[in-house]
């Protein structure tokens, strides 16, 4: 049992000294979650009276990064240049066709106070 210890601890020891990082884990991750749906307004930075995404570049990074997942990056980025406009705290955020072109493109809507996406969709 003490050999198992021991080399328990010294494989713990250079596992992080590999990664020179420390690992909080899934644990502590669940907690932290669990206390923010309780007590949403608690220890938080965000003030929900300012925006956390203010700019359309931010936005779009945003927008691209969810939008790639669902359609596909080659066929988001076909959609460039984006438009992107900030309209009562909500960046809405639209794909482009070359003129004559058919199909759809994408919108998507986030909020920019909490960068909630209250709606995504994509024309054919």
């Amino acid at each position: 049992m003490k050999y198992l210890l021991v080399f328990f601890f010294a494989f713990t020891i250079n596992s992080l000294a590999q990664n020179n990082r420390i690992v909080l884990g899934e644990k502590y991750a669940k907690e932290e979650l669990d206390n923010a749906l309780v007590k949403k307004d608690r220890y938080n930075l965000i003030d929900q009276n300012e925006l956390i995404i203010k700019s359309g570049d931010s936005a779009i990074k945003i927008a691209e990064s969810i939008l790639f997942d669902i359609f596909g990056k080659s066929n988001i980025e076909e959609q460039k240049p984006y438009e992107n406009y900030l309209i009562n705290n909500y960046w809405v955020v639209l794909g482009t066709l070359p003129k004559g072109s058919k199909g759809g493109t994408f919108l998507i809507i986030i909020d920019a106070k909490t960068a909630q996406v209250l709606k995504i969709t994509h024309g054919k």
